[in-house]
């Protein structure tokens, strides 16, 4: 009897444990996107997972498009063979965007909600895959990301969220 009374009492203790262990540092819903980046900036971002932001978070993450503050703690794609030490801020963040996206679409690139393998620009049309890392890049993927949002704010987001931000540039996500 006394057996079961610790199993009882040592399951109920690793459940309340398991329920009351919420990391400080995750995104939830309910806090901002202010505090997403900075996190990333700090370095505290913990979740191995992109926060599940909606349409709605996207003017406020497209202030932060250009910013070129290198990242090292962030959540990236478990599935990639490629290992990203860093990465801009305001690239992940276009990143994050396009994963906003690419839910909303239920993409069949999706895994785990990451849009991608990694927050890596690519040529569209090149044979071989080609990575680019550049500032121009970057400064494209920025603008076409800010007049894809701008040209269609005002429609209802299952309007345009089928239409690829980068479609007129010669980038795609890697």
């Amino acid at each position: 009897m006394k057996k079961i009374n610790y199993l009882i009492v040592l399951t109920s203790f690793l459940i309340c444990l398991n329920s009351c262990d919420k990391n400080d540092n995750e995104i939830d819903e309910k806090k901002s996107i202010e505090q997403f980046i900075e996190l990333l900036k700090s370095g505290e971002y913990e979740s191995l997972n992109l926060p599940d932001f909606t349409h709605k978070d996207i003017p406020a993450l497209l202030q932060y498009r250009n910013n070129k503050h290198i990242i090292k703690k962030f959540p990236y794609n478990p599935i990639s063979s490629y290992a990203m030490l860093e990465c801009k801020l305001g690239m992940f963040v276009l990143w994050t965007i396009e994963s906003i996206r690419a839910v909303s679409i239920d993409s069949p690139d999706l895994i785990m909600n990451f849009p991608s393998q990694n927050p890596i620009l690519a040529l569209r049309h090149s044979e071989e895959l080609q990575m680019v890392f550049d500032e121009s890049s970057h400064d494209i993927a920025a603008k076409a990301y800010f007049d894809w949002w701008e040209n269609n704010k005002k429609k209802n987001f299952d309007r345009f969220n089928n239409t690829d931000p980068l479609k007129d540039t010669e980038y795609k996500w890697k």
